[in-house]
């Protein structure tokens, strides 16, 4: 067996204990547990990439991003709605559900964004990272349901016909996406020992490494989490704090994982896109999903509560969104960028009180208003490379339709 046949097993037995402890009730002790959860989620984070980068092979660059994307955000999903599931029973829960997602959203923006861009400076002194033209269908979507999101602080409540708006944003991107051409791959390491296998096995390692790594990190991520943070209450660290930052960045780490993979492997555009593509589905689906499993949960038909803080928070994390959109929407972010992106939510973090989030929430826009003033040029710009991306992806499915009509003829 090659070295790249030894990762790929290493990563697969890795990824085990996780799940064996998940599945039998096992506890060793709160340490030795959390770490092995956490060693199962990187594992399953490299399993996650390698698959998906062979998946590369038969569906879309654009579809494989989005496939690791939903995957590795799964975690987040289980402990936000969890939290959003006992709220509608409990009231008291309903705070940390939306302190769970606002965390999650914002750790995304301004600490995984900035983190591509540093592993492509650190590897390569390139102080800027330029997209592809198709990622100008992600900008543009997380722009339309980030304005959209402004309207939720305002009413004080994410309700149900929130969940299908923001619900029907998410298919269309991934309708527009999974249409789009395919192009052949340059893989290397165990993906290529993926990519190379005849079809069919290709095809059947492919769909077992996702299930896998997506059971995996499902398993694993609420344990580590729940771990992270009772070692931080037994350290006498706010509860709040916990799940709105520790939590998240638990649940998290398989994104911030497979992005900074790629990133070191010289595709930090592919990573970059993973992040992306986890906004869309974080700011779309699991934003609605709080709505839809609180109004399960309690019987009814309102919409999942706001406290004058969530308001903030919610508020803050809208402001962000729009802001860091207006800044990649020339489809590039810079060093310089990036530090601002970092800057500012290392401020809002260290700092969390309301008059802090509120004043980086007008920053926020304030800055985003000068970007486009000075810059609006670039916003016609990234619609019309959006609508020429849409253009070709509909050519192309026109053309892979009337492939096996031609050849009949």
């Amino acid at each position: 067996m090659n070295s790249n046949g030894v990762a790929l097993v290493a990563a697969v037995v890795g990824a085990t204990p996780g799940v064996i402890l998940k599945l039998s009730g096992t506890h060793l002790g709160t340490v030795p547990d959390t770490s092995l959860y956490g060693l199962s989620i990187v594992a399953a984070a490299f399993l996650l990439s390698w698959a998906a980068e062979a998946a590369e092979v038969d569906i879309t660059q654009g579809l494989a991003v989005a496939l690791i994307a939903l995957i590795a955000v799964l975690p987040e999903y289980a402990v936000s709605m969890s939290f959003a599931w006992k709220a509608g029973t409990d009231p008291s829960f309903a705070p940390y559900a939306v302190a769970n997602m606002t965390g999650g959203n914002r750790l995304l923006i301004g600490a995984a964004w900035p983190m591509v861009v540093l592993v492509v400076w650190w590897r390569t002194r390139v102080r800027e990272l330029i997209l592809e033209k198709s990622r100008s269908v992600e900008v543009l979507t997380l722009a339309l349901v980030s304005i959209y999101a402004l309207i939720i602080p305002f009413k004080r409540s994410i309700d149900l016909y929130d969940a299908a708006i923001l619900a029907l944003g998410f298919v269309a991107y991934m309708w527009i996406i999974a249409r789009a051409p395919s192009e052949e791959p340059d893989l290397v390491g165990p993906a290529q020992l993926i990519g190379t296998l005849p079809r069919v096995q290709r095809r059947a390692v492919v769909g077992t490494l996702f299930v896998y790594s997506a059971v995996a990190i499902l398993l694993s991520a609420e344990p580590f989490a729940e771990g992270l943070v009772h070692s931080g209450t037994s350290l006498g660290i706010d509860e709040f704090v916990l799940v709105q930052w520790l939590a998240p960045f638990a649940s998290e780490a398989p994104e911030f994982l497979v992005a900074g993979l790629l990133a070191w492997r010289g595709r930090a555009a592919v990573g970059m896109g993973v992040l992306l593509s986890s906004k869309v589905n974080q700011w779309t689906l699991l934003v609605g999903g709080l709505a839809v499993a609180y109004a399960i949960a309690s019987g009814g038909w309102h919409g999942l509560p706001l406290d004058e803080r969530q308001t903030e928070e919610m508020l803050l994390t809208a402001a962000q969104s729009i802001f860091a959109v207006v800044v990649v929407m020339s489809l590039s972010l810079s060093t310089r960028e990036a530090m601002l992106l970092f800057g500012m939510f290392a401020v809002t973090f260290v700092v969390p009180n309301s008059e802090v989030r509120l004043a980086a929430a007008v920053i926020y826009f304030v800055l985003a208003i000068g970007i486009l003033v000075v810059h609006r040029g670039q916003v016609r710009a990234l619609w019309r490379a959006a609508r020429e991306t849409v253009a070709e992806t509909n050519a192309a499915a026109r053309a892979a339709h009337d492939a096996p009509h031609e050849a009949r003829r």
